[in-house]
């Protein structure tokens, strides 16, 4: 992963990736994770998501970790919530009511500084990476959480068409790379809307990691 690549994606508010609204697909399916009230949900490479403000919303809390310190700083300010602010290792912690944020590195953040969690929601952090990192990110993740329950969220589409990111990540990938350490179950794909960028077809596949 490029560090440089996606500081400049948000220092020019290129963030086309970002939605303007909760995904539908998570919003739809986040109840298969058999979440109690006040559980805490890690949300890799989060950005300023609006999936986290649903889900603060729904009562649960969130831990996240995103590399850009401004997606971190308009993610806080969206929320209208003034975070505490303290170094953890290499990394920086936004701290505040239900809600902790990591600024850095995914790799640096360890499992102890995380905290326990009760589920994972990835809508953006797999496909972020190119094909080369995503097997070492799927054991990380695994670690920090636990091997907590997962829902993923990946795109499909023709990968000649665009060199990524985001990567199209298809059914087979996902069964060798989840398989081994999770029971792993496709709920539903939808069709992207207008296809991907506009340009060509594409659909959304979310998953259930067990």
């Amino acid at each position: 992963m490029d560090r440089d690549f996606w500081h400049r994606k948000w220092a020019s508010n290129e963030i086309g990736f970002h939605e303007g609204a909760a995904n539908p697909l998570m919003v739809a399916h986040v109840g298969r994770l058999e979440l109690a009230p006040g559980s805490r949900v890690f949300v890799p490479l989060c950005g300023k998501s609006l999936d986290v403000h649903w889900l603060l919303a729904q009562g649960y809390r969130v831990a996240g970790v995103e590399l850009s310190q401004l997606a971190v700083d308009q993610l806080f300010a969206d929320l209208g919530v003034t975070p505490e602010v303290s170094v953890a290792a290499e990394l920086l912690h936004y701290r505040a009511p239900h809600i902790d944020i990591f600024v850095g590195d995914l790799f640096a953040l360890s499992a102890s500084m995380l905290g326990e969690v009760d589920a994972v929601y990835d809508r953006a952090a797999l496909v972020a990476l190119p094909e080369a990192m995503r097997a070492r990110y799927v054991v990380h993740v695994g670690a920090l959480a636990a091997r907590a329950p997962q829902l993923l969220i990946c795109y499909q589409y023709d990968q000649a068409l665009m060199a990524g990111p985001p990567f199209s990540v298809g059914n087979d990938e996902v069964r060798q790379r989840y398989g081994h350490a999770y029971a792993v179950t496709l709920l539903d794909k939808a069709e992207v809307a207008g296809g991907f960028k506009g340009r060509f077809a594409a659909c959304e596949a979310v998953w259930l990691l067990t």
